[in-house]
């Protein structure tokens, strides 16, 4: 196990014990002391690629995308604040961590026809593959 994920559990466990459960939220870090890494569905299909990431909590301005060389990338920053007040205690947490995720393409993209979208923390992006990748794929008979 990773000295610092424990120590962080640690800590963890003795602010609870003294505040009380405060994790009704959702956090940057899971209780291992993780750092939140987004979910992505790929699909591939005969014309395009696409991509949908869950990205909850995270804003436009927080996200980067960008194609490098036959990858995708995908990078954004989550910053997550929480303020509490109960009776005499108060809790003020702040949490900061970026995520970086590459997608390998297996086919080339044709770079000036990506479109992406971000609504409700989902972000979609639909990369068209050139005519020549899109010519190169074949279908293959498979017999019994």
């Amino acid at each position: 196990m990773d000295p610092f994920a424990q120590i962080s559990q640690d800590i963890d466990q003795m602010f609870q014990g003294m505040l009380g459960d405060w994790s009704g939220r959702m956090n940057l870090f899971n209780r291992a002391g993780q750092v939140f890494m987004p979910t992505i569905d790929v699909k591939d299909t005969a014309k395009e690629i696409r991509a949908t990431a869950e990205l909850p909590g995270l804003e436009e301005k927080d996200i980067e995308l960008s194609l490098v060389d036959r990858a995708l990338w995908i990078k954004g920053e989550k910053r997550e604040e929480h303020e509490e007040e109960k009776g005499d205690v108060y809790q003020c947490e702040r949490q900061y961590g970026a995520f970086e995720r590459m997608i390998p393409l297996p086919v080339q993209i044709d770079a000036e026809k990506i479109k992406a979208s971000f609504k409700s923390g989902v972000l979609k992006v639909t990369l068209p593959k050139t005519k020549e990748a899109q010519s190169n794929r074949r279908v293959i008979d498979v017999q019994t």
